[in-house]
């Protein structure tokens, strides 16, 4: 009998237990060579050494880290929409995209759907009804692989935020609400030439280019500071989890702050994530940021703001499979151990969104494990349980 073996606490003969030793287990503050007791879909019992249980996994060395907590992904609306003007029906799109987050080890996703038109992408506000249905439909059924929560993306300037958000405020997947202004001119696209660049690629000339800037910023003048003040009015008193989003100014910060907000996502600048930490907010990065090398919009990289301590936690965003590749990659010689590498995408992003029963691999908290193999510096997700369950 080893160590583990005879420290385990009694069977209680209620749920099926299984041991899975030989691993490299990534604690919040070091990594253990050991094993860990599932029972039931919770950890039971975290020790160092093997285990020669008759229900036992050898992982082989490989590590095992929290499954991966992902506070915003547009990767639904990606599976809605695989190419322009080919949708893809809602629930077979929840499903895909589905598999895709468990098999990138992600246990816990915030889907994060767009309210409000901008006039980026056609049928942006049914693909957040439907998901919703879609969702519910599910709720309860066992057959999704990880476990699915909301976030409003609350497009601030557009007409129709305000009734989009109302029915749903209270929904209880809802965890975050994002303020966002997707306006030419500002934030992302402070930078008219590339938002030019854009809109060009999708078709549209010059004279139409144009005259869609001035709309916008006109619309951006004549609704954004009402909606703010009703959005946030709307959602005083509830249990969500405020952010903004793309903050590109000290300005941006201070008025968020004001807020009530806590979260900066994406910021744009170094200026505005300094002002973030500056003043108690916490920050979100996006890790393929981190995985390509820098902003896809030619903003601030992400690496830069981790360099200098400005980030809190990682993000998907738009490529699920990103998060424990750019932990990884963190993890490399001169930038983080592995552990607070990890905590980035496990439970930095736990506490944050007030989930306080997993991102972390401990007695009393939930099985949601990843097992990983380095192949040539490259992280391979071998396997993934969520709650105790083998889902990839």
């Amino acid at each position: 009998m080893t160590a583990i073996d005879r420290a385990l606490p009694p069977r209680t003969g209620q749920a099926c237990e299984t041991v899975l030793t030989n691993a490299r287990i990534v604690l919040p503050d070091s990594v253990l060579t050991g094993s860990v007791v599932v029972e039931g879909g919770w950890i039971r019992e975290v020790q160092p050494g093997g285990s020669a249980l008759s229900a036992t996994a050898d992982l082989e060395g490989d590590y095992l880290i929290p499954g991966v907590i992902d506070l915003h992904t547009d990767n639904l609306e990606r599976q809605v929409l695989p190419r322009t003007n080919a949708r893809w029906p809602s629930r077979s799109a929840l499903l895909a995209h589905d598999a895709q987050v468990a098999a990138a080890g992600v246990t816990t996703v915030c889907d994060a759907l767009c309210l409000g038109d901008l006039g980026y992408e056609k049928d942006r506000v049914r693909t957040f009804l439907e998901a919703v249905a879609d969702l519910d439909e599910f709720a309860g059924t066992g057959l999704l692989k990880a476990e699915h929560f909301l976030h409003l993306r609350c497009e601030l300037p557009a007409p129709d935020m305000l009734e989009l958000v109302d029915p749903v405020a209270e929904h209880p997947l809802v965890r975050i609400v994002s303020l966002m202004d997707h306006s030419p001119g500002v934030g992302q696209y402070a930078d008219l030439d590339r938002y030019r660049a854009m809109r060009r690629r999708e078709g549209l000339d010059d004279a139409e280019i144009q005259q869609r800037i001035h709309e916008l910023q006109a619309q951006r003048a004549r609704l954004l500071a009402p909606n703010r003040r009703a959005l946030l009015a709307r959602l005083a008193g509830l249990s969500v989890v405020l952010a903004s989003h793309d903050d590109e100014t000290e300005a941006d910060i201070a008025r968020n702050h004001e807020d009530g907000i806590r979260i900066s996502e994406f910021p744009v600048s170094l200026p505005a994530a300094e002002a973030a930490k500056a003043c108690g907010m916490e920050v979100i990065a996006g890790a393929p940021n981190l995985v390509r090398g820098g902003s896809h919009s030619g903003n601030v990289a992400a690496l830069d703001l981790v360099r200098e301590g400005l980030v809190d936690a990682l993000a998907s965003d738009y490529v699920p499979a990103s998060l424990i590749e750019a932990a990884f990659l963190l993890a490399a010689p001169s930038r983080l151990a592995l552990a607070p590498a990890v905590a980035l995408i496990t439970a930095r992003p736990a506490r944050m969104a007030q989930l306080d029963d997993r991102g972390r691999i401990a007695p009393g908290t939930r099985a949601d494990l990843v097992r990983v193999r380095l192949h040539g510096g490259t992280p391979v997700v071998r396997e993934v349980w969520c709650a105790g369950r083998r889902v990839a």
